[in-house]
């Protein structure tokens, strides 16, 4: 089924357009809780014509504006966090020692400041092969590790390369206190890809699925809690246990949660402390658990090569719809939890 253009929707009537405006708010704020367009493939954005819902979030905003990755600290020294609750979507990937960080993907809406913003990881290139050449911003990487990044279809806005879009807070220490402005970070990347297909399917939930309460995603030294609030209609994210609150204010936490299971082993790069750094394999095949709507579905993800999206299918075959709003795609090991 052909994804419809603006003159498309249009044409067929102005309803299912104001169904989709769900995007965050230049202030970080949640979307709202509106209905959410019917069952669409998702488009490949093109240069004629926006697609009719933004691929990212199954919203109406912002539906050619270009893509900015973040990469931000997710350890209890960098929370707050700012600008996470403004983003499309929010990937969680085990980095050393056990821990977590952020890659935010931005498209529809942009917040004030992001931060804290930290260094690249291998992962995070073959996450972003699917995004076409997006804007990159991160806070260096190790040596060898360099060659690659310049190598890797991406614009690099880094702090090497992004000048004053970056800037240091006097409220925090070295190396939690580095900030950017997103628009800034744009202006510098003026080629970046628009958003594209990458294989998220918006609509309806399907049937079946079980009342969830609540999930916690564990890797060896860090636990990430998904609370379902009926009355705000999104998972409200705990980190260790604790409220994760936002900087800008309110709780952070998306209308779905992938909880996708890959395979994790060790990259030949090590951290300064000596520390293998983890590799999380995003193309391959695997289990998923898909939170929504106060339910978890049990799926199946697939991603056939590293330039291809990742499609997520129920038991039945059928593609796993998710909520209208923000996704996070929570990569915790395939098995038990390890330092590889």
């Amino acid at each position: 089924m052909r994804f419809a253009t603006r003159r498309a929707v249009a044409v067929l009537g102005i309803g299912a357009l104001g169904a989709g405006l769900t995007a965050c708010s230049d202030d970080g704020s949640p979307p709202n809780a509106a209905a959410p367009p019917p069952t669409v493939p998702a488009p490949q954005a093109t240069t004629a014509a926006a697609p009719a819902y933004h691929p990212f979030n199954g919203g109406a905003k912002g539906l050619d504006n270009p893509v900015l990755a973040v990469k931000i600290e997710n350890t209890r020294s960098a929370l707050p966090q700012s600008g996470v609750r403004a983003a499309d979507i929010v990937y969680v990937e085990q980095v050393e020692g056990g821990e977590t960080r952020l890659m935010a993907i931005y498209s529809s809406t942009l917040p004030r400041t992001l931060g804290p913003v930290r260094s690249a990881r291998v992962s995070d290139l073959e996450i972003l092969r699917q995004y076409g050449r997006p804007a990159f911003a991160f806070s260096g990487v190790n040596s060898k590790f360099k060659k690659e990044i310049r190598r890797a279809p991406i614009y690099e806005v880094s702090q090497e390369t992004g000048g004053s879009a970056y800037y240091r807070s006097g409220a925090r220490q070295i190396p939690y206190n580095l900030y950017a402005d997103p628009r800034d970070l744009l202006k510098r990347a003026p080629r970046a890809d628009r958003p594209r297909d990458i294989g998220f399917r918006f609509g309806p939930a399907p049937e079946g699925g079980r009342p969830t309460r609540s999930f916690t995603a564990r890797w060896p030294s860090a636990s990430m809690g998904f609370t379902w609030s009926a009355k705000e209609k999104r998972w409200l994210t705990t980190h260790d246990g604790r409220t994760n609150t936002a900087a800008e204010g309110g709780v952070v936490g998306p209308q779905t949660v992938v909880v996708q299971y890959a395979k994790t082993t060790r990259s030949r790069y090590k951290d300064v402390n000596g520390a293998y750094t983890p590799v999380v394999h995003t193309v391959g095949s695997g289990r998923a658990v898909v939170l929504r709507d106060g339910k978890s579905y049990d799926v199946r993800w697939s991603r056939p090569s590293a330039d291809r999206g990742t499609t997520y299918t129920t038991a039945d075959g059928r593609p796993m719809t998710f909520a209208t709003g923000q996704v996070w795609i929570v990569l915790v090991n395939d098995g038990a939890p390890k330092i590889p």
